[in-house]
């Protein structure tokens, strides 16, 4: 279809987008992430982790003018609401108790990913402005409930709020390296008394535990580590009664396709290896993403240790400026992260639910409202003194 001069493809799948052009309006937007690049999505895909077989049918969209690829954006058909981290089971439930189908709907985002950047590649306000018609027109003429846009940049957000879609907000937590930490123990200094007192415990415990941590970058990881990091996070999904959304064939594929984007962290006991944690990396931008986690036996403390203090202080080594924790963690705020806002954008084709959904989106944000607040009269830092 068209619009303007404007021509809109549907892809069936990401084999069917060309990997250098899709990776060049990447790089040309802002708030771009390594999770949106074409070969972390068609991993995810190609792995069978995220395809039609999972509820995750891939249908990314472009926008060409005169041949150029202006726009696109990964575009998912889901059967279901699981790997999200912006939860809309209750709209779900509210359709199927008025005998209205919920499933399938739109979503324009990573799978089983909630790290905020661009979603609507765009080279343009007006080309971004076109992609958000295209779901919209794709929903309509599929007879989609509706669209969801995950976890979008400031640009991706304000463009759908133009455009009248609903909005709603959440929590993370983030590391951000603003004063520039000399090391972990700098970094702790700044941190208020009892903070860095729980944080001083904790990795004292992992110590007497006899573990010791060590960093693998990129091409440092072996197939073998790969077999141990996969066989630990399998096993902490089992522990937790629940099923891993990634399998082998997706960190294998991963580790070949985009092998500068991962940092390992293997922890020993002695002579057995008993844990590991995974974090990307986008090396241009010296930002950390903490991702994946697992263990074969119980350590006291070594979740935190593996997961953000040997982050962090890697992070500071290397003088990387932010590190993102993932989603949700108020445990989080002690450890030295700070509260920030991530949004999503909703279109809602029934009128019957858009209005009492968007009042429940208000009452919501209020709620997130007076939740930042209560977060930051508890910050983990010292203020920062002024000269007089």
């Amino acid at each position: 279809m068209s619009s303007n001069d404007y021509v809109i493809r549907i892809h069936e799948g990401w084999e069917a987008v060309d990997p250098a052009r899709w990776d060049a309006l990447l790089d040309a937007s802002e708030a771009a992430t390594p999770f949106v690049r074409h070969a972390f999505l068609a991993c995810l895909e190609r792995s069978g982790s995220a395809c039609a077989r999972t509820g995750w049918r891939a249908c990314p969209i472009t926008v060409w003018q005169r041949g150029e690829l202006v726009a696109a954006c990964p575009v998912y058909e889901k059967t279901h609401s699981f790997g999200e981290y912006v939860f809309d089971w209750a709209w779900a439930d509210a359709y199927e108790r008025h005998g209205l189908p919920y499933y399938p709907k739109l979503l324009v985002g990573v799978p089983f990913t909630p790290v905020a950047g661009a979603r609507l590649l765009a080279r343009g306000a007006s080309a971004r402005q076109a992609l958000l018609q295209a779901l919209t027109s794709q929903a309509q003429r599929d007879q989609r409930s509706s669209v969801h846009l995950l976890f979008g940049s400031p640009a991706d957000i304000e463009a759908a709020r133009q455009m009248g879609w609903l909005l709603r907000c959440g929590v993370q937590f983030h590391w951000h390296n603003e004063r520039a930490y000399a090391d972990f123990n700098d970094f702790l200094g700044h941190l208020q008394r009892d903070k860095r007192k729980k944080i001083l415990q904790e990795r004292r415990r992992v110590r007497e535990a006899g573990v010791i941590l060590e960093a693998l970058v990129g091409p440092e990881i072996a197939k073998e580590d790969w077999d141990f990091f996969h066989r630990c996070y399998v096993q902490t999904y089992r522990a937790h009664r629940s099923t891993p959304y990634l399998n082998r064939a997706f960190f294998e594929q991963v580790a070949t396709a985009l092998p500068q984007q991962w940092l390992m962290f293997v922890a020993r006991q002695g002579r057995q290896r008993v844990a590991a944690s995974l974090l990307a990396l986008d090396p241009a931008e010296r930002v950390a993403y903490g991702r994946y986690w697992g263990a074969l036996s119980h350590v006291d403390c070594l979740h935190f240790e593996a997961c953000y203090y040997a982050p962090l202080e890697w992070c500071i080594a290397q003088g990387f400026r932010r590190f993102e924790g993932g989603a949700q963690g108020e445990h989080k705020l002690a450890r030295g992260l700070q509260p920030v806002r991530t949004y999503s954008a909703h279109w809602l084709g029934h009128p019957a639910f858009r209005d009492p959904i968007a009042r429940y989106l208000e009452r919501e944000a209020a709620g997130i409202d007076a939740y930042l607040k209560e977060l930051e009269a508890h910050s983990p830092l010292k203020p920062v003194r002024t000269g007089a």
